[in-house]
């Protein structure tokens, strides 16, 4: 390719821009994620208060976005939500405890390798990215946690916004999830 033609891809299209919304989306989307994000907060909350865990962790609002806002998408199906976060940080707890020496290799180790096993395993989900990077820059707590992690909060975190995602989704006639399971 040459220098002109690669610059040139820099422009973008002339789609212009997306799609509005209904107000009936936008009002279960925001509903969806008040409930989604209430429900883990709750239970973290309920069982965690007084504990140096953690059942929220960032990525999960980026969730809600996808499971909640985005219903359809393919990065938004259970398997992707729950396989994503799971696989993500499996492979931040091991980038961080090969290379904190190295933070800025942890770093990027963990999410450039979290994007590649998501793309193998059909679990591409992009909040699993920040998944991984949490454990690497997370809290000494989060560092204690070690595989842990994976558990409480990547596993049961995903799973609670899931079960609100099935409850809440399907509510009105206009919505439908999950498109697919596995």
């Amino acid at each position: 390719m040459k220098w002109p033609e690669y610059l040139l891809k820099m422009r973008g299209t002339t789609r212009g821009s997306p799609p509005r919304v209904s107000t009936s989306e936008i009002v279960w989307s925001w509903v969806g994620a008040f409930l989604g994000i209430m429900a883990v907060a709750w239970v973290d909350q309920l069982f965690f208060s007084g504990y140096d865990l953690s059942l929220m962790i960032g990525s999960f609002g980026a969730s809600a976005v996808l499971v909640y806002g985005a219903v359809r998408s393919p990065l938004a199906q259970p398997r992707n939500l729950v396989g994503g976060h799971m696989l993500s940080a499996l492979v931040g707890v091991i980038c961080w405890k090969l290379f904190h020496p190295y933070p800025w290799l942890a770093e990027a180790m963990a999410v450039a390798t979290a994007i590649a096993l998501m793309h193998a395993t059909r679990t591409l989900h992009p909040p699993g990215g920040a998944t991984a990077l949490i454990a690497v820059i997370g809290s000494p707590e989060i560092h204690n946690l070690g595989f842990y992690y994976v558990l409480m909060p990547a596993t049961i975190g995903p799973l609670i916004l899931l079960a609100v995602a099935v409850l809440v989704n399907n509510v009105p006639s206009s919505r439908r999830y999950p498109e697919i399971w596995f």
